[in-house]
């Protein structure tokens, strides 16, 4: 009985060193033809969370999230906001409870985000480093 627990351990650990292995280069992005150049990780975080609405430049921005089953938008998390998926769910039921603000838009995948923000120079989104394309422009890596 203790063997089978200890091998159900090794396995978990073998795959947490695994899938963090595998982790891709995620990239923030915005449309080729939106102005904003190069943006901070700060800058950025504070738009995924509400707390700022615009570029820096005074456009409106508006975040757009992969679902929260995305690996992409786990690793967008970890390293921009610093947040995993839990602290990020109560953290904007705290937001949407208070009355101060709502969760960006979410799309369904890489796909959709790449259309999402190709085609509305206001958004911003992020996917992985090889899913770019010439209607995006990649403003940060984190």
């Amino acid at each position: 009985m203790q063997s089978r627990a200890i091998r159900k351990l090794i396995i978990a650990l073998a795959c947490t060193g695994a899938c963090s292995a595998t982790q891709a280069d995620v990239v923030i992005v915005v449309a080729a033809n939106n102005p904003v150049g190069n943006m901070s990780k700060d800058q950025i975080a504070q738009i995924f969370t509400g707390k700022a609405v615009t570029f820096p430049d005074g456009r409106k921005a508006v975040p757009i999230e992969q679902g929260p089953s995305s690996p992409t938008r786990n690793e967008f998390h970890a390293k921009v906001t610093g947040k995993d998926a839990a602290q990020l769910k109560a953290y904007w039921s705290k937001v949407i409870f208070s009355g101060a603000g709502q969760p960006p838009k979410e799309v369904s995948g890489a796909d959709e985000m790449r259309k999402a923000v190709s085609s509305d120079a206001s958004a911003i989104g992020y996917l992985e480093k090889s899913q770019i394309d010439s209607s995006l422009k990649v403003i940060l890596t984190p």
